[in-house]
């Protein structure tokens, strides 16, 4: 399976394409811009994950233009954020992301949602 993860943190992203990268094929991008670019040269992933503060377009963007898109419309996306806001979480959930979690996380939970949300799709 095909995961995108879009993170301006390398660091993070790094973490999450090992741990994911163990049973997945995963490709990381620093923000919305080079994911939505990425996406229109004819890469579809198999599910997105996607931080929410990012430089050039942030994670609230990305989602609406990847929901906002019939050809991307149904990648189910994950929002991983330090934004631990209600807020925030209803915000993503109404703008079509599938699940939200913290950071800290735990990779292991991060996998098993993944995991969840591949079956689904």
């Amino acid at each position: 399976m095909k995961i995108l993860v879009v993170d301006d943190k390398q660091s993070l992203s790094e973490l999450v394409a090992q741990f994911l990268g163990q049973s997945h094929n995963v490709t990381t991008m620093e923000n919305g811009l080079s994911a939505i670019s990425w996406l229109q040269e004819g890469n579809i992933p198999d599910l997105i994950i996607t931080d929410l503060e990012m430089p050039e377009m942030d994670g609230f963007e990305l989602i609406k233009q990847i929901k906002g898109t019939g050809l991307f419309s149904d990648i189910p996306i994950i929002v991983l954020s330090c934004r631990d806001s209600s807020a925030d979480r209803v915000e993503c959930l109404r703008l079509g992301a599938d699940d939200y979690m913290v950071k800290p996380f735990n990779p292991e939970e991060l996998l098993i949602r993944v995991d969840k949300l591949l079956i689904r799709s």
